[in-house]
Protein backbone atom coordinates (compact mmCIF):
# COMPACT_ATOMS: atom_id res chain seq x y z
CA UNK A 1 0.00 0.00 0.00
CA UNK A 2 1.52 3.40 -0.95
CA UNK A 3 2.81 5.63 1.83
CA UNK A 4 1.19 9.04 1.98
CA UNK A 5 3.20 12.25 1.65
CA UNK A 6 0.94 14.44 3.76
CA UNK A 7 3.12 16.29 6.27
CA UNK A 8 2.20 13.98 9.15
CA UNK A 9 4.78 12.05 11.20
CA UNK A 10 5.95 8.78 9.62
CA UNK A 11 7.01 5.60 11.33
CA UNK A 12 10.55 4.35 10.91
CA UNK A 13 9.09 1.32 9.11
CA UNK A 14 7.40 3.54 6.52
CA UNK A 15 10.55 5.61 5.97
CA UNK A 16 12.64 2.48 5.47
CA UNK A 17 10.04 0.89 3.17
CA UNK A 18 10.13 3.92 0.85
CA UNK A 19 13.92 4.21 1.07
CA UNK A 20 14.40 0.57 0.09
CA UNK A 21 11.89 0.82 -2.74
CA UNK A 22 9.42 -1.59 -1.18
CA UNK A 23 6.62 0.99 -1.19
CA UNK A 24 5.63 3.80 -3.52
CA UNK A 25 4.35 7.17 -2.33
CA UNK A 26 1.15 9.10 -2.96
CA UNK A 27 0.06 12.69 -2.21
CA UNK A 28 -3.48 13.00 -0.81
CA UNK A 29 -5.69 15.86 -1.97
CA UNK A 30 -5.71 17.48 1.48
CA UNK A 31 -1.94 17.92 1.30
CA UNK A 32 -2.25 19.56 -2.13
CA UNK A 33 -4.85 21.96 -0.75
CA UNK A 34 -2.55 22.90 2.14
CA UNK A 35 0.32 23.57 -0.25
CA UNK A 36 -1.87 25.72 -2.53
CA UNK A 37 -3.00 27.75 0.47
CA UNK A 38 0.55 28.52 1.64
CA UNK A 39 1.63 29.23 -1.94
CA UNK A 40 -0.99 31.91 -2.25
CA UNK A 41 0.60 33.74 0.68
CA UNK A 42 3.96 33.75 -1.10
CA UNK A 43 2.38 35.03 -4.31
CA UNK A 44 0.74 37.88 -2.37
CA UNK A 45 4.11 38.84 -0.85
CA UNK A 46 5.63 39.11 -4.32
CA UNK A 47 2.69 41.04 -5.71
CA UNK A 48 2.82 43.50 -2.82
CA UNK A 49 6.60 43.88 -3.01
CA UNK A 50 7.03 43.10 0.69
CA UNK A 51 10.47 42.31 2.06
CA UNK A 52 10.48 38.69 3.26
CA UNK A 53 13.65 36.67 3.78
CA UNK A 54 14.47 34.27 0.96
CA UNK A 55 11.43 35.32 -1.06
CA UNK A 56 12.30 38.90 -1.98
CA UNK A 57 15.74 39.06 -0.34
CA UNK A 58 19.06 37.28 -0.59
CA UNK A 59 20.19 34.56 1.79
CA UNK A 60 22.29 34.36 4.95
CA UNK A 61 24.49 37.45 5.20
CA UNK A 62 22.65 38.82 2.14
CA UNK A 63 19.29 38.82 3.95
CA UNK A 64 19.15 42.62 3.71
CA UNK A 65 19.73 42.69 -0.06
CA UNK A 66 16.38 43.22 -1.88
CA UNK A 67 15.57 41.11 -4.95
CA UNK A 68 13.31 42.47 -7.69
CA UNK A 69 10.22 40.64 -8.93
CA UNK A 70 11.97 39.93 -12.22
CA UNK A 71 14.86 38.17 -10.47
CA UNK A 72 13.07 35.85 -8.05
CA UNK A 73 13.38 32.82 -10.35
CA UNK A 74 17.07 33.46 -10.96
CA UNK A 75 17.54 33.81 -7.20
CA UNK A 76 16.18 30.31 -6.56
CA UNK A 77 18.21 28.69 -9.35
CA UNK A 78 21.36 30.46 -8.23
CA UNK A 79 20.80 29.27 -4.67
CA UNK A 80 20.54 25.63 -5.73
CA UNK A 81 23.56 25.79 -8.04
CA UNK A 82 25.79 27.66 -5.58
CA UNK A 83 24.82 25.51 -2.60
CA UNK A 84 25.48 22.18 -4.39
CA UNK A 85 29.04 22.23 -3.09
CA UNK A 86 29.31 18.83 -1.44
CA UNK A 87 32.37 16.63 -1.69
CA UNK A 88 33.45 13.05 -1.06
CA UNK A 89 31.89 9.69 -1.83
CA UNK A 90 28.12 9.74 -2.40
CA UNK A 91 25.53 8.69 0.15
CA UNK A 92 23.87 5.34 -0.55
CA UNK A 93 20.76 5.32 -2.71
CA UNK A 94 18.67 4.26 0.29
CA UNK A 95 19.93 7.17 2.39
CA UNK A 96 19.17 9.65 -0.39
CA UNK A 97 15.71 8.20 -1.00
CA UNK A 98 14.94 8.45 2.72
CA UNK A 99 16.01 12.10 2.65
CA UNK A 100 13.89 12.82 -0.45
CA UNK A 101 10.83 11.25 1.14
CA UNK A 102 11.31 13.19 4.38
CA UNK A 103 11.88 16.49 2.57
CA UNK A 104 8.80 15.94 0.40
CA UNK A 105 6.76 15.17 3.51
CA UNK A 106 7.96 18.34 5.24
CA UNK A 107 6.98 20.44 2.21
CA UNK A 108 3.59 18.70 1.99
CA UNK A 109 2.77 19.99 5.45
CA UNK A 110 1.76 23.20 3.70
CA UNK A 111 3.94 25.61 5.65
CA UNK A 112 6.69 26.15 3.10
CA UNK A 113 4.96 28.11 0.34
CA UNK A 114 5.91 25.77 -2.51
CA UNK A 115 3.67 24.74 -5.40
CA UNK A 116 2.33 21.18 -5.27
CA UNK A 117 4.33 20.38 -8.41
CA UNK A 118 7.56 20.53 -6.40
CA UNK A 119 6.41 17.74 -4.09
CA UNK A 120 4.85 15.87 -7.02
CA UNK A 121 8.25 15.89 -8.73
CA UNK A 122 9.96 14.44 -5.67
CA UNK A 123 7.23 11.80 -5.40
CA UNK A 124 7.64 10.88 -9.07
CA UNK A 125 11.40 10.55 -8.60
CA UNK A 126 10.83 8.19 -5.68
CA UNK A 127 8.28 6.09 -7.52
CA UNK A 128 10.28 5.92 -10.76
CA UNK A 129 13.61 5.36 -9.02
CA UNK A 130 15.47 8.55 -9.99
CA UNK A 131 18.02 8.97 -7.20
CA UNK A 132 20.33 12.02 -7.16
CA UNK A 133 24.05 11.58 -6.60
CA UNK A 134 24.68 13.36 -3.30
CA UNK A 135 28.22 13.75 -1.89
CA UNK A 136 28.49 12.89 1.80
CA UNK A 137 30.58 15.78 3.07
CA UNK A 138 29.90 19.49 3.27
CA UNK A 139 26.95 20.00 5.62
CA UNK A 140 27.26 21.69 9.01
CA UNK A 141 23.62 21.00 9.87
CA UNK A 142 22.35 24.61 9.81
CA UNK A 143 20.62 26.24 8.00
CA UNK A 144 19.84 22.63 7.39
CA UNK A 145 21.71 20.19 5.17
CA UNK A 146 22.27 22.89 2.57
CA UNK A 147 24.85 21.19 0.35
CA UNK A 148 23.34 17.67 0.32
CA UNK A 149 19.78 18.89 -0.25
CA UNK A 150 20.98 21.27 -2.96
CA UNK A 151 22.38 18.25 -4.82
CA UNK A 152 18.89 16.71 -4.65
CA UNK A 153 17.30 19.96 -5.85
CA UNK A 154 19.87 20.18 -8.64
CA UNK A 155 18.36 17.14 -10.34
CA UNK A 156 14.88 18.67 -10.12
CA UNK A 157 16.11 21.61 -12.25
CA UNK A 158 17.90 19.31 -14.70
CA UNK A 159 21.46 19.62 -13.43
CA UNK A 160 23.86 17.31 -11.62
CA UNK A 161 23.72 13.53 -11.85
CA UNK A 162 21.31 10.79 -10.81
CA UNK A 163 20.89 7.05 -10.90
CA UNK A 164 17.91 5.68 -12.77
CA UNK A 165 16.31 2.38 -11.84
CA UNK A 166 18.87 -0.34 -11.32
CA UNK A 167 21.64 1.40 -13.30
CA UNK A 168 24.95 1.20 -11.43
CA UNK A 169 26.44 4.18 -13.24
CA UNK A 170 24.98 7.66 -12.77
CA UNK A 171 23.45 9.55 -15.67
CA UNK A 172 23.26 13.26 -16.32
CA UNK A 173 20.16 14.52 -14.53
CA UNK A 174 18.35 15.54 -17.72
CA UNK A 175 18.83 12.03 -19.12
CA UNK A 176 17.69 10.28 -15.93
CA UNK A 177 14.60 12.48 -15.69
CA UNK A 178 13.83 11.99 -19.39
CA UNK A 179 14.07 8.21 -19.08
CA UNK A 180 11.66 8.37 -16.16
CA UNK A 181 9.41 10.79 -18.05
CA UNK A 182 9.57 13.39 -15.28
CA UNK A 183 9.52 17.04 -16.25
CA UNK A 184 12.31 19.45 -15.30
CA UNK A 185 11.13 22.35 -13.10
CA UNK A 186 11.77 26.08 -13.21
CA UNK A 187 11.72 26.96 -9.54
CA UNK A 188 9.55 29.86 -8.46
CA UNK A 189 10.03 32.20 -5.49
CA UNK A 190 10.89 30.47 -2.19
CA UNK A 191 11.10 26.98 -3.74
CA UNK A 192 14.87 26.59 -3.94
CA UNK A 193 15.12 27.76 -0.35
CA UNK A 194 12.37 25.37 0.76
CA UNK A 195 14.07 22.43 -0.94
CA UNK A 196 17.38 23.02 0.85
CA UNK A 197 16.33 24.16 4.36
CA UNK A 198 16.06 21.38 6.91
CA UNK A 199 18.18 18.41 7.98
CA UNK A 200 16.47 15.66 6.02
CA UNK A 201 19.77 14.27 4.74
CA UNK A 202 20.80 13.76 8.35
CA UNK A 203 17.41 12.24 9.08
CA UNK A 204 17.68 9.91 6.08
CA UNK A 205 21.06 8.59 7.19
CA UNK A 206 19.80 8.31 10.76
CA UNK A 207 16.71 6.37 9.64
CA UNK A 208 18.76 3.74 7.82
CA UNK A 209 21.19 3.52 10.75
CA UNK A 210 18.30 3.06 13.18
CA UNK A 211 16.85 0.30 11.04
CA UNK A 212 20.20 -1.46 11.06
CA UNK A 213 20.67 -0.82 14.79
CA UNK A 214 17.31 -2.33 15.71
CA UNK A 215 18.17 -5.47 13.80
CA UNK A 216 21.63 -5.63 15.38
CA UNK A 217 20.20 -5.35 18.89
CA UNK A 218 17.92 -8.33 18.34
CA UNK A 219 20.60 -10.30 16.49
CA UNK A 220 23.07 -9.65 19.32
CA UNK A 221 20.76 -11.50 21.72
CA UNK A 222 20.70 -14.50 19.40
CA UNK A 223 24.47 -14.56 18.99
CA UNK A 224 25.09 -13.99 22.70
CA UNK A 225 22.90 -17.00 23.47
CA UNK A 226 25.13 -19.14 21.26
CA UNK A 227 28.25 -17.83 23.00
CA UNK A 228 26.60 -18.49 26.35
CA UNK A 229 26.01 -22.11 25.44
CA UNK A 230 29.57 -22.49 24.18
CA UNK A 231 30.81 -21.11 27.54
CA UNK A 232 28.35 -23.06 29.76
CA UNK A 233 26.47 -19.95 30.88
CA UNK A 234 24.54 -19.74 34.17
CA UNK A 235 21.14 -18.39 33.03
CA UNK A 236 20.04 -17.34 36.53
CA UNK A 237 21.18 -13.81 35.68
CA UNK A 238 18.31 -13.60 33.19
CA UNK A 239 15.64 -14.61 35.71
CA UNK A 240 12.44 -12.61 35.25
CA UNK A 241 12.07 -11.95 38.96
CA UNK A 242 15.63 -10.66 39.25
CA UNK A 243 15.40 -8.41 36.19
CA UNK A 244 12.03 -7.08 37.36
CA UNK A 245 13.64 -5.63 40.47
CA UNK A 246 15.28 -3.07 38.18
CA UNK A 247 12.54 -2.67 35.57
CA UNK A 248 14.38 -1.02 32.72
CA UNK A 249 12.30 -2.13 29.74
CA UNK A 250 15.30 -2.73 27.48
CA UNK A 251 16.85 -5.15 29.96
CA UNK A 252 13.49 -6.89 30.42
CA UNK A 253 13.20 -7.43 26.66
CA UNK A 254 16.77 -8.69 26.30
CA UNK A 255 16.39 -11.05 29.26
CA UNK A 256 13.12 -12.40 27.88
CA UNK A 257 14.86 -13.09 24.58
CA UNK A 258 17.73 -14.88 26.28
CA UNK A 259 15.36 -17.06 28.26
CA UNK A 260 13.54 -18.02 25.05
CA UNK A 261 16.73 -18.58 23.10
CA UNK A 262 18.28 -20.79 25.80
CA UNK A 263 15.13 -22.82 26.50
CA UNK A 264 15.81 -26.52 26.06
CA UNK A 265 19.60 -26.18 26.04
CA UNK A 266 21.67 -28.98 27.51
CA UNK A 267 24.73 -26.73 27.71
CA UNK A 268 23.70 -24.26 30.40
CA UNK A 269 24.79 -24.80 34.01
CA UNK A 270 23.81 -23.96 37.57
CA UNK A 271 25.82 -21.93 40.10
CA UNK A 272 28.68 -24.01 41.50
CA UNK A 273 28.68 -26.70 38.82
CA UNK A 274 31.57 -25.07 36.95
CA UNK A 275 31.79 -21.63 38.58
CA UNK A 276 29.70 -19.64 41.05
CA UNK A 277 29.19 -16.59 38.82
CA UNK A 278 29.73 -15.78 35.16
CA UNK A 279 31.90 -12.88 34.03
CA UNK A 280 30.06 -9.65 33.27
CA UNK A 281 30.08 -10.23 29.53
CA UNK A 282 27.64 -13.09 30.10
CA UNK A 283 25.97 -12.07 33.35
CA UNK A 284 25.22 -8.47 32.32
CA UNK A 285 23.99 -9.06 28.77
CA UNK A 286 20.44 -7.86 29.56
CA UNK A 287 21.69 -4.64 31.14
CA UNK A 288 24.10 -3.77 28.30
CA UNK A 289 21.98 -4.92 25.37
CA UNK A 290 18.95 -3.38 27.07
CA UNK A 291 20.57 0.05 27.32
CA UNK A 292 21.19 -0.04 23.59
CA UNK A 293 17.55 -0.90 22.99
CA UNK A 294 16.42 2.09 25.04
CA UNK A 295 18.73 4.40 23.11
CA UNK A 296 17.30 3.07 19.86
CA UNK A 297 13.80 3.72 21.14
CA UNK A 298 14.59 7.31 22.10
CA UNK A 299 16.33 8.14 18.84
CA UNK A 300 13.46 6.60 16.88
CA UNK A 301 11.02 8.91 18.67
CA UNK A 302 13.19 11.93 17.77
CA UNK A 303 13.34 10.86 14.12
CA UNK A 304 9.62 10.19 13.85
CA UNK A 305 8.81 13.59 15.36
CA UNK A 306 11.18 15.19 12.85
CA UNK A 307 9.47 13.35 9.98
CA UNK A 308 6.27 15.33 10.48
CA UNK A 309 7.89 18.70 11.14
CA UNK A 310 8.12 21.90 9.07
CA UNK A 311 11.78 22.87 9.02
CA UNK A 312 12.56 25.52 6.40
CA UNK A 313 12.80 29.26 6.88
CA UNK A 314 10.70 31.33 6.76
CA UNK A 315 7.52 29.35 7.38
CA UNK A 316 3.96 30.23 6.40
CA UNK A 317 1.86 29.77 9.53
CA UNK A 318 -1.78 28.63 9.35
CA UNK A 319 -2.94 32.17 10.17
CA UNK A 320 -1.13 33.53 7.12
CA UNK A 321 1.83 35.08 8.94
CA UNK A 322 5.28 34.45 7.45
CA UNK A 323 7.74 33.97 10.31
CA UNK A 324 11.50 33.48 10.33
CA UNK A 325 12.98 31.15 12.93
CA UNK A 326 15.38 28.28 13.44
CA UNK A 327 13.44 25.08 12.78
CA UNK A 328 16.12 24.07 10.28
CA UNK A 329 18.76 23.73 13.02
CA UNK A 330 19.99 20.15 13.31
CA UNK A 331 20.87 20.02 17.02
CA UNK A 332 18.00 17.65 17.98
CA UNK A 333 19.14 15.13 15.37
CA UNK A 334 22.83 15.71 16.06
CA UNK A 335 22.46 14.91 19.76
CA UNK A 336 20.30 11.88 18.94
CA UNK A 337 22.77 10.58 16.35
CA UNK A 338 25.67 10.93 18.77
CA UNK A 339 23.66 9.06 21.40
CA UNK A 340 22.87 6.30 18.91
CA UNK A 341 26.50 5.93 17.87
CA UNK A 342 27.91 5.70 21.38
CA UNK A 343 25.19 3.25 22.44
CA UNK A 344 25.96 0.94 19.53
CA UNK A 345 29.61 0.98 20.63
CA UNK A 346 28.53 -0.88 23.78
CA UNK A 347 26.97 -3.61 21.64
CA UNK A 348 30.32 -4.06 19.89
CA UNK A 349 32.43 -3.76 23.02
CA UNK A 350 30.65 -6.51 24.96
CA UNK A 351 30.60 -8.73 21.86
CA UNK A 352 34.36 -8.37 21.44
CA UNK A 353 34.89 -9.37 25.08
CA UNK A 354 32.76 -12.48 24.55
CA UNK A 355 34.88 -13.28 21.49
CA UNK A 356 37.98 -13.05 23.68
CA UNK A 357 36.43 -15.47 26.20
CA UNK A 358 35.71 -17.94 23.40
CA UNK A 359 39.35 -17.78 22.29
CA UNK A 360 41.29 -17.98 25.56
CA UNK A 361 41.04 -21.73 26.18
CA UNK A 362 39.74 -21.36 29.74
CA UNK A 363 36.14 -22.39 29.10
CA UNK A 364 36.47 -25.87 27.64
CA UNK A 365 37.31 -25.10 24.00
CA UNK A 366 40.91 -25.24 22.73
CA UNK A 367 42.79 -21.93 22.50
CA UNK A 368 41.78 -19.88 19.44
CA UNK A 369 39.24 -22.57 18.59
CA UNK A 370 41.62 -24.74 16.59
CA UNK A 371 42.06 -28.46 17.27
CA UNK A 372 45.75 -28.32 16.30
CA UNK A 373 47.16 -25.13 17.82
CA UNK A 374 50.72 -24.11 17.04
CA UNK A 375 50.70 -25.35 13.49
CA UNK A 376 47.40 -23.49 13.11
CA UNK A 377 46.43 -20.08 14.51
CA UNK A 378 42.73 -20.83 14.21
CA UNK A 379 40.48 -17.84 14.82
CA UNK A 380 43.17 -15.90 16.71
CA UNK A 381 43.28 -12.90 14.38
CA UNK A 382 39.50 -12.60 14.17
CA UNK A 383 39.62 -11.29 17.74
CA UNK A 384 42.27 -8.77 16.63
CA UNK A 385 39.94 -7.61 13.89
CA UNK A 386 37.08 -7.22 16.34
CA UNK A 387 39.34 -5.32 18.77
CA UNK A 388 40.43 -2.99 15.97
CA UNK A 389 36.86 -2.27 14.92
CA UNK A 390 35.80 -1.59 18.52
CA UNK A 391 38.69 0.80 19.00
CA UNK A 392 37.75 2.59 15.79
CA UNK A 393 34.18 2.85 17.05
CA UNK A 394 35.40 4.55 20.21
CA UNK A 395 37.11 7.21 18.10
CA UNK A 396 33.99 7.60 15.96
CA UNK A 397 31.87 7.95 19.11
CA UNK A 398 33.39 11.33 19.92
CA UNK A 399 30.31 13.57 19.65
CA UNK A 400 30.04 15.79 16.59
CA UNK A 401 27.19 17.80 18.09
CA UNK A 402 29.48 19.48 20.64
CA UNK A 403 31.36 21.19 17.81
CA UNK A 404 30.42 24.37 15.98
CA UNK A 405 32.17 26.64 13.46
CA UNK A 406 30.36 29.87 12.48
CA UNK A 407 29.40 30.25 8.82
CA UNK A 408 27.96 32.93 6.51
CA UNK A 409 30.17 35.73 7.81
CA UNK A 410 29.10 34.92 11.38
CA UNK A 411 25.38 35.29 10.60
CA UNK A 412 24.98 31.56 11.18
CA UNK A 413 27.13 31.55 14.27
CA UNK A 414 26.10 28.24 15.85
CA UNK A 415 25.76 25.09 13.79
CA UNK A 416 25.04 21.47 14.74
CA UNK A 417 27.34 19.21 12.68
CA UNK A 418 24.43 16.75 12.77
CA UNK A 419 25.19 15.19 9.40
CA UNK A 420 28.64 14.22 10.62
CA UNK A 421 27.05 12.71 13.73
CA UNK A 422 24.68 10.62 11.60
CA UNK A 423 27.47 9.45 9.29
CA UNK A 424 29.58 8.42 12.28
CA UNK A 425 26.67 6.49 13.78
CA UNK A 426 26.22 4.76 10.42
CA UNK A 427 29.90 3.76 10.30
CA UNK A 428 29.76 2.51 13.89
CA UNK A 429 26.73 0.36 13.09
CA UNK A 430 28.54 -1.31 10.19
CA UNK A 431 31.60 -2.00 12.36
CA UNK A 432 29.37 -3.49 15.07
CA UNK A 433 27.69 -5.73 12.50
CA UNK A 434 31.14 -7.08 11.62
CA UNK A 435 32.08 -7.64 15.27
CA UNK A 436 28.84 -9.56 15.81
CA UNK A 437 29.58 -11.60 12.70
CA UNK A 438 32.92 -12.58 14.21
CA UNK A 439 31.26 -13.58 17.48
CA UNK A 440 28.69 -15.62 15.55
CA UNK A 441 31.49 -17.40 13.69
CA UNK A 442 33.50 -18.02 16.87
CA UNK A 443 30.53 -19.21 18.95
CA UNK A 444 29.49 -21.72 16.32
CA UNK A 445 33.07 -22.92 15.90
CA UNK A 446 33.29 -23.47 19.67
CA UNK A 447 29.99 -25.36 19.67
CA UNK A 448 31.21 -27.44 16.71
CA UNK A 449 34.32 -28.39 18.70
CA UNK A 450 31.95 -29.48 21.50
CA UNK A 451 30.34 -31.84 18.96
CA UNK A 452 27.40 -29.53 18.32
CA UNK A 453 25.20 -31.48 20.72
CA UNK A 454 22.86 -30.05 23.35
CA UNK A 455 22.24 -26.71 21.64
CA UNK A 456 18.84 -25.17 22.35
CA UNK A 457 16.23 -25.49 19.56
CA UNK A 458 16.46 -21.77 18.73
CA UNK A 459 20.24 -21.87 18.88
CA UNK A 460 20.29 -24.90 16.59
CA UNK A 461 18.53 -22.89 13.88
CA UNK A 462 21.17 -20.14 14.04
CA UNK A 463 23.99 -22.69 14.28
CA UNK A 464 22.84 -24.63 11.23
CA UNK A 465 22.31 -21.43 9.25
CA UNK A 466 25.93 -20.37 9.70
CA UNK A 467 27.24 -23.54 8.10
CA UNK A 468 25.22 -22.85 4.97
CA UNK A 469 27.62 -20.02 4.06
CA UNK A 470 30.92 -21.18 5.60
CA UNK A 471 32.32 -24.44 6.98
CA UNK A 472 33.95 -25.27 10.34
CA UNK A 473 37.66 -24.49 10.65
CA UNK A 474 39.91 -27.55 10.93
CA UNK A 475 43.06 -26.04 9.40
CA UNK A 476 44.08 -22.45 8.75
CA UNK A 477 42.63 -20.75 5.70
CA UNK A 478 41.77 -17.28 4.47
CA UNK A 479 38.86 -16.01 6.52
CA UNK A 480 38.27 -12.44 5.35
CA UNK A 481 35.68 -13.54 2.76
CA UNK A 482 34.01 -15.68 5.42
CA UNK A 483 33.63 -12.73 7.80
CA UNK A 484 31.85 -10.89 4.97
CA UNK A 485 29.63 -13.89 4.28
CA UNK A 486 28.62 -14.17 7.95
CA UNK A 487 27.99 -10.43 8.17
CA UNK A 488 25.73 -10.86 5.17
CA UNK A 489 23.56 -13.24 7.20
CA UNK A 490 23.16 -10.50 9.79
CA UNK A 491 22.58 -7.51 7.51
CA UNK A 492 20.26 -9.42 5.18
CA UNK A 493 18.04 -10.44 8.13
CA UNK A 494 18.46 -14.13 7.35
CA UNK A 495 19.43 -14.97 10.92
CA UNK A 496 16.53 -12.95 12.33
CA UNK A 497 14.02 -14.47 9.94
CA UNK A 498 15.26 -18.00 10.65
CA UNK A 499 15.28 -17.70 14.45
CA UNK A 500 12.03 -15.72 14.58
CA UNK A 501 10.40 -18.72 12.98
CA UNK A 502 11.68 -20.95 15.79
CA UNK A 503 11.01 -18.69 18.80
CA UNK A 504 7.57 -17.20 19.25
CA UNK A 505 7.55 -13.59 20.44
CA UNK A 506 11.25 -12.76 20.17
CA UNK A 507 11.42 -9.08 21.17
Amino acid sequence: MPVEIDGKPKSLAHIVAVAKGRENVVIPETARENMVRSRQVVEEIIAQGRSVYGVTTGFGKFADVPISKDAVRALQKNLVMSHAAGTGEPFTAEEVRAAMFLRANALAKGMSGVRPVVVETLAAMLNKRVTPVVPQKGSVGASGDLAPLAHVALVIIGMGQAYYGEHDEPLEAVDAMAKAEIGILDLEAKEGLALTNGVQMTAGVLAMCLDRGQRLAKTADIIASLTGQALSVIPDAYDKGLIGLRPQYGAEDAAQNLRSLLAGSGLVTRPGEIRVQDPYTLRCIPQVHGAVRQALSHVTSVLETESGSATDNPLVLPDGRVVSGGNFHGQPLGVAADYLGLSLCSLGNISERRIAKLMDGKYGAPPFLTPEGGLNSGLMILQYTAASLCSECKVLAHPASVDTIPTSADQEDHVSMCTIAARKARDISINVATVLAIEYFAACQALYLKSGLGISPAGRVAYDLLWTVIRPVAQDRQMAPEIEAVRGLILSDRILESVDGAVEGLR
